[in-house]
């Protein structure tokens, strides 16, 4: 199984240069039906897409984090290369601890960058993709909100919250610098694929190097 590997191991197998990508996943009944389904589906498609390319497949790291049951956060998959990545299934129950999924995300963040300074693997500033069709149900999540901003401004991450239909824009928008951005219906299928074409370009820059990412076709503006 890909996540009993052992890091160290990894490391020594490929010490390819790792942009890590942390999926931070709105697993409450709110997303029961066709949304979980949709999901699902794009989780699969963004394991193919990013298997397809050889170099992505060793340079890109996924961890996947589920928010639901009892405002709960869980790892679904923990840290693994992009080519022995499996696509988990997301099942949809409870409520919304965002907060706590993405205190999870950061230090999980921290314990690979430290990770990849002990191996002397250089990598690229992670990214967190959150989504949500909700707003989070769980204490405290204000302040975990300012310790992503103050991440950001830090350049110790990139996070990019993205709303479904019903979520609630005003605490979505906290999690970054930058807003959230909404989800144009379902299009879950087109939100992996541009994220798995964004981690091939970033993944074969440079650290620190600005990059042009692919444009986001499926997402919508409110004027």
């Amino acid at each position: 199984m890909s996540d009993t590997l052992i890091p160290d191991v990894v490391f020594n197998d490929n010490n390819s240069q790792r942009t890590p990508c942390v999926l931070v996943l709105d697993g409450s009944s709110s997303m029961f039906g066709e949304p979980i389904r949709q999901l699902n589906e794009g989780l699969k498609l963004l394991e193919q897409a990013l298997k397809e390319d050889a170099s992505t497949a060793m340079r890109v790291q996924l961890l996947v984090i589920r928010a639901g049951n009892h405002d709960q956060a869980e790892v679904l998959t923990d840290w693994v290369d992009a080519m022995d990545f499996h696509a988990p299934e997301v099942f949809a129950n409870g409520t919304t601890p965002l907060g706590g999924a993405m205190k999870l995300a950061l230090n999980k963040i921290e314990d690979q960058k430290a990770a990849y300074d002990a191996n002397g693997i250089s990598s690229t500033r992670p990214w967190i993709i959150l989504i949500s069709d909700g707003a989070p149900t769980d204490f405290d999540w204000e302040s975990v909100a300012d310790r992503c901003r103050h991440a950001e401004q830090n350049r110790k991450v990139v996070i990019f919250p993205i709303g479904v239909e019903g979520a609630t824009f005003e605490t979505l928008n906290q999690f970054s610098n930058k807003g959230a951005k909404k989800l144009k219906g379902l299009q879950f299928r087109e939100l992996f694929v541009w994220l798995s074409r964004s981690m091939a370009t970033v993944s074969v820059s440079s650290p620190g190097e600005k990059v042009q990412l692919p444009a986001t076709d499926w997402s919508e503006v409110e004027v």
